[in-house]
């Protein structure tokens, strides 16, 4: 019985995409990431390789499809969030956010132009054949969000044709979200 637990482990275990980890962001050039990215567009395909942010390698990680390596060395699961937290200290929230709405079906991107954390697509819609439909905010539910706070990444959302997603998350991960949109009178 232990000797197919080991033979499953190790079937599991190649089944996985490899990727390297390169300052903040993790790498791969497997032809398993780049099938991955084009069918759910985790990641960012630059010149044959996909670089996915330390959210969607966590993702990835968590769901049992990528090992990340330091060198030659595999980082665990702990380590990659250990990391993620000394750089964004607001993880927690954004990790949170991110993970449920993949789970649901959604493609999320990060907005950093947009001056938001992500931008979240219809479900089925691809980044490149239509525009998001909101840019998201993750909050915790412990945060002070003022109204002049809140004016301003609805006016973001309103000036990039997108509605104003909020993302509160309680201490359990659970998330609560709040769509905001312009109403003409």
């Amino acid at each position: 019985m232990a000797k197919k637990k080991k033979i499953v482990q190790k079937l599991q275990e190649a089944a996985k995409m490899k990727a390297v980890l390169i300052g903040e962001r993790i790498v791969s050039n497997s032809g398993k990431a780049i099938s991955l990215y084009e069918q759910s567009r985790l990641g960012n395909l630059e010149h044959g390789n996909v670089f996915y942010s330390m959210i969607e390698a966590i993702y990835l990680v968590e769901k049992g499809k990528l090992d990340v390596f330091s060198a030659k060395k595999k980082i665990s699961h702990e380590k990659l969030i250990e990391k993620a937290r000394a750089l964004e200290p607001n993880f927690f929230a954004k990790y949170s956010v991110f993970r449920d709405m993949r789970n649901r079906g959604y493609v999320v991107k990060t907005a950093l132009k947009f001056g938001a954390d992500f931008r979240v697509y219809e479900k089925g819609i691809k980044p490149g054949e239509e525009h998001a439909k909101w840019v998201l905010y993750p909050v915790s539910e412990n945060s002070i969000l003022t109204w002049h706070d809140f004016a301003a990444k609805n006016r973001v959302a309103h000036s990039t044709n997108k509605n104003l997603l909020i993302g509160i998350v309680d201490e359990e991960g659970d998330v609560t979200y709040y769509e905001i949109k312009w109403l003409k009178p």
